[in-house]
């Protein structure tokens, strides 16, 4: 916010924000959580900034224990040590809402050296009821870091993947490399790597049989995504309604109310 000259109006859209939240999570009879971040300045070798980082995160789960949260998520941390201050803000102002953490695994390590499973589970003998990984990573190359996950943790472990087509040789959205010009696609050239629906739900199915009991995405994120890991998962949220129905596809469609030309050619 400071960034485009908005700081002073950071409490009153976050409280907002919240309000927002609330109301939607009493009208449908879900949860709502608060959330916090990576700040972007966390360096353990300087207490000053150790102390900004600790106001920072107290005001927010304040803000969101105000709110009415049922949880608070801590998300798209890169570093253990970090995390931890996240973790110790939810506990000691957020009014016993539990916490969940993520780290986003830009590397197989935290960005303090730490292997992201061993982190997770720092985390998780630190209080957090749930952890795992969010961002960075598309469902193909995270998947094998939730499976160490899961071998290393105990309780709840969460995977919110973005939704681009990463792979071994490009594992994060930061990797994708365009083979035409050779330059990055993060960001705006991200698109040209948009998973399939198909890949989506195919992540939900394994993800769920390894032992994922928090899933979301993150990053190219879209409505019908999440309906469709919802539905993936045997869930019929209302916006089923709008899910695809090739039965009455006016070429493929089987519906014997479908009219056919004879003329018409199947791709």
């Amino acid at each position: 916010m400071r960034v485009i000259g908005r700081e002073d109006e950071l409490e009153k859209i976050n409280r907002k924000a919240l309000n927002i939240a609330r109301q939607v999570a009493d009208d449908t009879g879900t949860l709502m959580a608060g959330d916090i971040c990576n700040t972007n300045i966390y360096d353990p070798k300087k207490p000053e900034i150790i102390g900004e980082i600790k106001r920072m995160f107290k005001e927010q789960v304040e803000w969101a224990a105000d709110g009415g949260a049922d949880y608070i998520i801590a998300e798209t941390i890169s570093t253990l040590g970090e995390a931890k201050l996240a973790l110790e803000a939810v506990q000691l102002y957020g009014k016993g809402i539990p916490a969940v953490v993520t780290l986003s695994s830009h590397r197989v390590e935290t960005g303090d050296g730490y292997p992201i499973p061993k982190a997770c589970r720092i985390l998780e003998d630190s209080g957090a009821a749930a952890v795992g990984v969010n961002c960075s990573r598309g469902p193909k190359t995270m998947l094998p870091i939730l499976k160490e996950i899961r071998k290393e943790c105990q309780g709840a472990i969460c995977g919110l993947p973005v939704l681009y087509r990463t792979s071994p040789e490009y594992p994060t959205m930061f990797d994708l490399t365009d083979a035409d010009t050779g330059r990055k696609a993060f960001m705006e050239n991200l698109p040209a790597w948009a998973c399939s629906r198909t890949q989506v739900a195919d992540f939900t199915k394994e993800a769920a049989e390894i032992g994922v009991q928090y899933l979301g995405l993150c990053c190219g994120n879209a409505a019908h995504y999440t309906r469709l890991m919802a539905e993936t998962l045997g869930r019929h949220p209302p916006a089923s309604r709008y899910t695809t129905d090739m039965s009455k596809h006016a070429v493929y469609g089987t519906d014997p109310a479908v009219r056919k030309s004879d003329l018409i050619q199947l791709c």
